[in-house]
């Protein structure tokens, strides 16, 4: 018993030492932040750019020519003409002569020579502006990423310093539970945080020589401790052998979700432009994403699947969805010159709370379905990748047992008769509740194929339901 208890003391001791390294850790990375956030990318060509350009145009061709005084009129500073030349190449992409003011048309004697020059240097003063915005684009993505990973660090800190180790109150019946079932603990911490999910971290092997699945002993710690609702995490070890080795159990949450998905190519294309997923990997959530690439084909199919990888990646790693996706976001933008932009569509229900949050970057609505009826989330926005400043728009709703989610592409939704096309689905939808979701998205992708001969555009249907779970059976 001694020994336990200094076990604990030390886990402790470790546990308050983490947090604090996160802390400041935290504020390391926000203090980089603010370091690089200074300056801000241009709008266009500045006033210094059009002086520098006229100054070098002159140097180049007019020699000790001053019949035009063209550059001593622009360096004047209420000089119209300069900010009417720099927008007029903005515009057009270039000056022409009748762009020059009428003293430089009638008294040059180099017109064509001086306005070619002109025309380079405002070329290479623009180049030189789309670079440097490019790499203050880049820059405000790795700022973002630093603000973002502080404030992870920082609310993980916070919840590590606010978990309270309730070891003592489970140990001894986790310790008879597992030595009934061949299994010898070594020592074992239990937390419990601000929100009153608990996990534990349990160092234990088989004395039978036999291996025994972490799931079965997540059944077993639930047994121990009152409920049933205990499961190894994902990032755990699937395997307890004779070798002692730690393993992470959390509390499995009060809800349970069920999905189902169902797809139709666009005629004449081999691979659908849409891609979506479903996933289980961050603890206590569950995540459904789809997206909808520009066009059709296998260009439009790797720009979608691009997004749907980099956006589960994000929120594995701890990102909220907001974020994920606005760094999804900047990583089209910065990607090239050729942009294929794909709508983002991303849904997280919360297993401990019943509660879904969406997030859409152009994507048409989510629809939930309960014993109230169909209700419509929906937010109007550009694809991901077309705008720089481009903000996601959150949506949130509290799930209850039974509910439906159906998340749909735009191909699904523009197939559908009417200039409504949103009030048809909920139509539908209000008369096929019921059923699993595959069976409901396999239906839905039905009907909505129904109104044509063949498909105009690719059509992915995603659809979940929510389950409350019974630990107590």
């Amino acid at each position: 018993m001694f020994y336990r208890k200094e076990v604990h003391r030390d886990m402790e001791g470790i546990h308050v030492y983490t947090a604090r390294k996160l802390s400041d850790m935290a504020n390391s990375l926000e203090s980089l932040a603010k370091a690089f956030d200074r300056e801000k990318g241009a709008g266009g060509l500045s006033r210094e750019d059009g002086l520098a350009a006229l100054q070098m145009a002159g140097a180049m061709v007019c020699g000790d020519c001053s019949k035009c005084n063209l550059y001593s009129d622009s360096e004047k500073e209420d000089s119209y003409y300069l900010y009417y030349l720099l927008r007029a190449f903005e515009q057009k992409g270039n000056v022409d002569f009748e762009d020059m003011p009428r003293l430089f048309r009638e008294s040059c004697k180099r017109q064509e020579d001086y306005v070619g020059h002109l025309n380079r240097n405002l070329g290479r003063a623009t180049m030189n502006l789309t670079w440097k915005n490019r790499f203050l684009e880049s820059r405000d993505a790795v700022i973002s990423q630093f603000r973002e990973l502080a404030v992870i660090l920082e609310e993980f800190a916070r919840q590590m310093e606010q978990a309270v180790d309730v070891t003592a109150q489970a140990e001894s019946a986790v310790r008879r539970i597992f030595l009934r079932h061949h299994m010898v603990i070594d020592h074992m911490l239990m937390l419990e945080y601000d929100n009153k999910h608990k996990e534990a971290y349990i160092t234990v092997r088989t004395n039978n020589g036999r291996c025994i699945m972490a799931k079965d002993a997540g059944e077993f710690l639930g047994q121990a401790v009152g409920n049933r609702g205990w499961v190894a995490a994902k990032d755990s070890r699937s395997v307890i052998n004779r070798q002692f080795a730690t393993v992470r159990f959390i509390e499995a949450g009060s809800y349970r979700v069920m999905w189902g998905a169902a797809q139709a190519v666009k005629s004449g294309e081999a691979v659908s432009g849409d891609n979506y997923t479903f996933s289980q990997n961050t603890p206590g959530q569950v995540i459904m994403s789809l997206s909808d690439g520009m066009g059709s084909g296998e260009t439009a199919a790797r720009e979608s699947q691009r997004v749907i990888e980099l956006a589960e990646q994000l929120l594995e790693a701890g990102y909220t969805a907001r974020a994920a996706l606005k760094l999804v976001n900047t990583v089209l933008l910065l990607a090239g010159e050729e942009q294929h932009p794909a709508t983002v569509d991303l849904c997280c229900i919360d297993l401990y709370t019943g509660v879904l949050e969406t997030m859409k970057l152009g994507a048409v609505a989510t629809y939930v379905l309960d014993e109230s009826g169909v209700e419509l989330l929906q937010a109007a926005q550009a694809p991901a990748g077309v705008l720089e400043q481009v903000e996601p728009v959150l949506l949130s709703r509290k799930l209850w047992a039974s509910c439906q989610v159906v998340m749909i592409s735009d191909g699904v939704l523009e197939a559908l008769p009417g200039e409504d096309k949103e009030q048809v689905m909920k139509e539908y939808l209000e008369d096929a509740k019921g059923g699993d979701p595959q069976e409901l998205a396999e239906d839905i992708l039905e009907f909505a194929m129904s109104f044509g001969q063949e498909n105009r555009d690719d059509m992915t249907v995603l659809t979940a339901q929510v389950w409350k779970r019974d630990i107590n059976r």
